[in-house]
């Protein structure tokens, strides 16, 4: 699994210029849990926020004071993208994990406070502890939130269910969930989709939202809301009385001829980009050399090429 990983074995810390400011975010990618290392998602999903909060719904004077939970938060990246954006952020985790989460918030904290410039937007970012489905845990986080976020989240099927329980009791009718995710299981991926499109409205962020660099085909991010009919309520009774399960044929990823907007897109930006290869990535050696990161995305496509990755 390593061959999929942004960084190698030995890399104790990456460093990451969001907004205007430089982090770095402490990692252990030798632990035995995956949640402390720095995984690409995490990365594509806190550009495409600083591509697009200029206007539109992810401008800080949108999100100015906004109630975010970042679930399976990890070293902290996605969280840090929102809190520079105003919001006021609780990162969660499993309890291996929240040392090194900590440490991350009280340095780059720190680092923010330091620098001045920009400083007066950051809202704020805690950690707590959040084992899907633990209602203590859930009850000790005082839902609702606006926003709920989160990155290679799911890597096993026995996930999917956990997870999508959590999120309803997170969740108020107007809710707005934005995940970033992998594909490195076709079979997870698609029960994942399945199970999301059931629940909510999902819609597919397209290449020309995301960060030029800070992109790849086999990373999707996806912004969902509930549907209209029902309410959480309701769909939280619904899910209790019954196992995940896999429903009808795949639907295509271009959304419903609604209107978008509320998801801060238009119609004909969402479209589907999996599968499709970024020829932006496809390279000519000879002309230029490889960044760090169009290095390391080569080399997890090379390991996908020779083997299909499972995690247990």
């Amino acid at each position: 699994m390593e061959q999929d990983r942004l960084n190698s074995p030995h890399t104790s810390a990456i460093c990451l210029e969001v907004l205007g400011h430089q982090l770095q975010f402490c990692q252990d990618p030798n632990s035995k849990h995956l949640g402390t290392t720095v995984w690409d998602a995490s990365m594509v999903l806190v550009k495409f926020l600083e591509k697009n909060c200029r206007k539109g719904r992810f401008s800080p004077s949108k999100l100015r004071g906004k109630r975010v939970i970042e679930l399976g938060a990890g070293c902290g990246v996605a969280g840090f993208g929102m809190a520079l954006l105003g919001c006021d952020v609780v990162s969660t985790d499993q309890t291996e994990v929240l040392p090194l989460l900590m440490r991350n918030m009280e340095r780059n904290t720190s680092r923010i406070m330091q620098t001045g410039s920009g400083s007066d937007s950051f809202g704020s970012i805690e950690a707590a502890e959040l084992d899907w489905g633990n209602e203590n845990h859930i009850k000790a986080v005082e839902p609702p939130f606006d926003y709920i976020i989160g990155t290679d989240v799911v890597y096993a099927e026995h996930l999917l269910e956990p997870l999508l329980q959590t999120i309803f009791a997170l969740s108020g009718p107007k809710t707005t969930i934005l995940l970033g995710h992998e594909i490195r299981s076709t079979n997870v991926h698609e029960k994942m989709l399945d199970m999301w499109k059931s629940n909510f409205e999902v819609k597919t962020v397209p290449k020309s939202k995301m960060h030029s660099t800070y992109q790849h085909p086999s990373i999707q991010l996806y912004i969902m809301g509930f549907k209209p009919q029902g309410n959480t309520s309701e769909t939280v009774r619904e899910m209790a009385q019954q196992q995940t399960e896999e429903v009808g044929e795949r639907e295509t990823m271009h959304g419903s001829e609604e209107d978008d907007s509320k998801y801060g897109f238009n119609k004909d930006d969402a479209t589907d980009n999996e599968g499709k290869v970024d020829k932006d990535l496809v390279l000519d050696p000879e002309n230029r050399k490889l960044s760090d990161w169009e290095a390391r995305r080569c080399g997890a496509m090379a390991a996908r090429l020779l083997r299909d990755v499972k995690i247990t």
